[in-house]
């Protein structure tokens, strides 16, 4: 769209002066060619910024008045994140519309003005898991296979309310494809983030990824408040309500309906070579605790708390070989009270880059009273057959055949915790953005 845009001002921008046919091509026929517009509007679209009218188009095979050159102004004098340059561009260009964009009034300022400042963009994704373990732990089952099948779409929208400020959420719709049952559309996450230099506030339903430690205790979302500032090193405040019923199989079990208190605290720091490294410390309270029956309260007064100690450091070699590492530890569980990985990853996938892949393998220790929800694909096990938690061999590649079109394959190896029974996993994934 971009190049089609500027292909047309540029047509339009270097017709002669003395040509005959300059009249009928020129989309700004009442502006002057020497003026210094010109050049504002083709750098603009260069950039991205000026979006002509709104099909995307500049519709050159006729002239453009003034009054649509002010709507397309209006238009980028709404957007945000402009750089200094285009900014002082869009602000020259305002001023030279000035009367055209007074008689537009509210409808433009207001009406138009929204509409173009939700963005849409969404996944299309097809998951299966294959699943193998010696005991499934259900009382008179002895389950050793599990596959699933699972069609889900996914849309975010992204909406500008100021400079500073945006609101984003998830849509989420899933289907068995085993049975053909559709489940209804969920709101994942909404939440408003603000924005200013190196210092970010989100507010409502938001991600909970445990960062530094690379998703080893959590990968979900929950409900409150979080502050980011820095730049090399971030310091990231969160505080809310967690509804454990989203943990493993192990906690899971023992949660009810009322969600955890949730605070936590992340430092890390990015520089060169080393990426996303540094330390967190995350406290859950809940009743649920008291009840868990993996060995979460052995000994003295049962516990209601998690206190979920992580550290991480990721080092890349080079632009194709990285390692990473991460432990983690629950202070207030008696039994089953750390994780850890280890992974090497080999080059990587890029969705928009066709013909992009990486590979990684890597060794886990997911216990599950210090990995409440780990972000890790083949251990959906750890959610669906275990209340222990894994330990094992974790091996996966991708590869983008198409741009946007993601394609995924992973595998695990292991045993349980505790009991040593087998477990396998094997996951697949075809995802499709748009």
């Amino acid at each position: 769209m971009k190049k089609t845009m500027v292909a047309a001002l540029a047509a339009a921008l270097t017709v002669g002066a003395a040509s005959t046919t300059f009249a009928a091509a020129n989309p700004f026929s009442d502006v002057p060619r020497d003026h210094w517009a010109y050049d504002a509007v083709t750098q603009l679209a260069a950039d991205g910024v000026v979006e002509g009218y709104g099909d995307g188009t500049f519709r050159g095979d006729r002239n453009m008045t003034r009054y649509e050159m002010a709507q397309m102004v209006a238009r980028a004098m709404a957007k945000g994140d402009l750089s200094a340059s285009d900014r002082a561009l869009v602000d020259r260009l305002a001023a030279e519309f000035a009367d055209e964009l007074n008689n537009l009034g509210v409808r433009v300022s207001n009406l138009e003005r929204n509409a173009d400042m939700v963005k849409w963009t969404g996944e299309l994704r097809y998951r299966y898991w294959s699943r193998r373990d010696s005991n499934d732990h259900t009382a008179g089952m002895d389950s050793k296979k599990k596959n699933t099948n699972q069609l889900q779409l996914r849309l975010f929208p992204t909406a500008e309310v100021n400079d500073h400020w945006k609101v984003k959420a998830r849509l989420t719709a899933s289907n068995d494809m085993k049975t053909d049952k559709s489940g209804e559309v969920s709101l994942t996450y909404a939440y408003a983030h603000g924005s200013y230099d190196k210092f970010d506030v989100k507010l409502g339903k938001m991600p909970l990824f445990s960062s530094v430690d690379d998703g080893l205790v959590v990968d979900h979302f929950f409900s409150g408040a979080q502050v980011t500032f820095g730049n090399k090193v971030k310091v990231a405040l969160e505080a809310g309500r967690w509804n454990l019923k989203n943990a493993n199989k192990g906690i899971a079990a023992a949660a009810t309906d009322t969600a955890a208190n949730y605070q936590g605290i992340e430092l890390s720091y990015s520089n060169g070579k080393l990426v996303n490294s540094g330390v967190s410390y995350r406290h859950f309270k809940s009743d649920a605790f008291k009840l868990v029956t993996n060995g979460y309260n052995t000994t003295g007064t049962a516990e209601d708390t998690a206190a979920i100690w992580s550290v991480g450091a990721k080092y890349a070699f080079d632009k194709n070989i990285a390692l990473s590492a991460a432990y983690a530890k629950n202070t207030k569980a008696d039994k089953l009270d750390h994780s850890s990985s280890f992974q090497l990853d080999y080059k990587g996938t890029k969705k928009s880059d066709m013909g992009s892949w990486g590979a990684y393998a890597a060794y886990r220790y997911v216990a599950a009273n210090a990995s409440l929800a780990p972000t890790y694909s083949t251990a959906d096990l750890l959610a669906n057959l275990t209340p222990y938690g894994m330990k094992g061999w974790d091996f996966g590649i991708g590869y983008v055949p198409f741009k946007n079109v993601l394609t995924q394959v992973q595998y695990f190896n292991g045993k349980e915790l505790t009991t040593d029974d087998k477990v396998q996993t094997l996951y697949g994934r075809v995802s499709f953005f748009f």
